[in-house]
């Protein structure tokens, strides 16, 4: 295993958030030698971030967290909107869905026990170093590598690393310090955050909420321990200076708890936007997370996308770094995440538009046709299912072809299921696998392609004992109707879970030529 005193290392990561974390976590596992510069010097001790999605948590699941940061949440099993004067017009049933990430799609998190959880997870690898009171002030990237100028209690300093990702949020000095312009636009309207703990028996309402009345929209939430996060928006001509005072705190969280027995422990004012740096990789550099991309927060997914770009980025990383795979794989990174996060951004203004509208005629309006529209079957289906969420696949990228035909496997997420033995993507790996059905996936490497790659062999059924074949189990049959659906037996599938390619079985050495080549000639990437 690398050294954990080297002076110079394979990746620096800057900023240790959630996303930092996650990504020192991945790194970690392929045994890279990485330093965490993280600003400040203590913990974190409020919540910003409050949710995360089925995709996160198999995103925890791949780097070994997921059931410990499970013990320290919540399952959300209801949504409820309301409209004008508190009447409901829609509820979500969310313990009744499952999208194949093999979990329910929300979950309620206390930030700072997940990033205690995170990090500690980050000490299984003594190759992984975290340095705490540690600014970067400039960097200076080089053809092999990039030199990070840093101050720290010591005093100045310099660190060497072979690549830098800058998970160092909205305000990146990574960014900045590239010069990487990051265009977009400001929402008018700020928010109340206000945070606390209260019992049950001090709720007024029992459920995650949405109110939607233009007379001051607000999303409730309960937390895990008891937080209760009220967040409501801020009328113009309101100031800091007014709504922060405790009385006015209390008027304001008083439709939903009781004030007298809400221990706030905080509420503050923030604002957001919707922004896309111009780029996210400038040479051995990369943006992650807000330091690339900020987004409303009506669909609670900036985290879950900043989560994404690190499951993205990170195998690529590890693959280039062992020399398994051409260094142009690092562009498909771009390529794959930024057209996901700009349908995400697009969604999640959609749903700013319909649900936080202030004019009362149109929000009258709209209660009225979704209240109409859900006896209709198949809308309500597109509503309760959050089929207006863009799904987790890539149209181009590092996938077989370069360009997902129409209907194809290829860029989609293969579905984990959950049988006696658990949950099936503990079979998958951590690198490349090839799952088949009624056909022997062995045969993809038959010529000896991917004798570099090493991947993991999955057979969907009973097993036959040979060695080398993994045996899945498939009791509800719904890896069969994959396969169905896209008229495969075979599927090579990528570390980060999107499928690289699908094909019958006849098709299987091309597969494995397609693999060995593509890591060899990235395709997807612009001429």
């Amino acid at each position: 295993m690398p050294s954990p005193h080297a002076d110079e290392c394979d990746v620096a990561i800057v900023g240790c958030g959630p996303v930092g974390a996650v990504a020192a976590n991945f790194l970690g596992q392929a045994g890279l030698r990485c330093v965490v510069l993280e600003r400040d010097t203590d913990d974190h001790g409020q919540s910003r971030a409050f949710s995360c999605d089925d995709e996160a948590l198999r995103i925890f699941q791949q780097i070994g967290l997921v059931d410990r940061l499970l013990a320290d949440m919540i399952a959300v099993d209801q949504v409820d909107y309301t409209g004008v004067a508190g009447r409901p017009f829609a509820q979500v049933w969310l313990a009744r869905l499952d999208f194949g990430s093999g979990y329910s799609p929300l979950h309620f998190f206390h930030q700072p026990a997940l990033e205690a959880t995170l990090r500690a997870g980050m000490r299984r690898f003594p190759w992984v170093t975290l340095r705490r009171g540690c600014e970067v002030t400039g960097l200076r990237a080089g053809a092999e590598a990039v030199t990070l100028a840093l101050r720290g209690a010591s005093g100045p300093a310099t660190l060497t690393a072979r690549y830098v990702l800058g998970c160092d949020g909205a305000r990146s000095t990574v960014r900045r310090s590239l010069g990487v312009a990051m265009p977009g636009s400001r929402y008018a309207e700020p928010w109340l955050a206000i945070s606390g703990y209260a019992e049950p028996a001090a709720l007024r309402v029992p459920s995650t909420r949405f109110v939607c009345d233009p007379a001051r929209p607000t999303f409730v939430a309960l937390g895990p321990a008891g937080e209760l996060r009220i967040e409501r928006m801020i009328h113009r001509g309101e100031t800091a200076a007014t709504l922060e005072r405790p009385e006015v705190v209390r008027t304001l969280v008083a439709p939903f708890v009781d004030p007298d027995r809400y221990r706030i422990t905080r509420a503050t004012i923030y604002g957001f936007g919707k922004h896309v740096a111009e780029r996210w990789q400038v040479g051995r550099v990369f943006l992650v997370g807000d330091a690339a991309h900020q987004m409303p927060p009506f669909m609670g997914q900036g985290l879950v996308s900043g989560l994404r770009d690190v499951a993205n980025l990170a195998w690529k990383l590890a693959a280039v770094l062992a020399g398994t795979a051409d260094a142009r794989l690092l562009a498909t990174y771009e390529v794959e995440r930024r057209a996901h996060t700009q349908a995400m951004i697009a969604a999640s203004v959609r749903m700013g538009h319909v649900f936080l509208t202030r004019a009362p005629w149109l929000a009258s309006a709209r209660d009225a046709m979704f209240r109409a529209l859900q006896q209709i079957d198949r809308v309500r289906r597109f509503i309760c299912d959050f089929e207006f969420k863009p799904p987790p696949l890539h149209r181009a990228g590092f996938i077989a072809g370069g360009k997902r035909p129409r209907g194809g496997a290829e860029g989609t997420y293969f579905p984990q299921v959950r049988g006696a033995a658990g949950r099936s993507d503990e079979l998958l790996g951590p690198g490349f696998a090839v799952v088949g059905l009624a056909a022997d996936p062995r045969t993809v490497n038959r010529e000896g392609f991917l004798d570099g790659v090493n991947p993991r062999f999955i057979l969907v059924g009973p097993g036959t004992g040979e060695p080398g074949l993994i045996e899945m189990a498939d009791a509800d049959d719904r890896l069969a109707s994959w396969f169905r659906q896209h008229r495969a037996a075979l599927a090579i599938v990528r570390p980060d879970r999107h499928v690289f390619a699908a094909g019958p079985a006849h098709a299987a050495a091309s597969l494995g030529r397609d693999l060995a080549a593509a890591l060899r000639d990235p395709p997807g990437l612009a001429s």
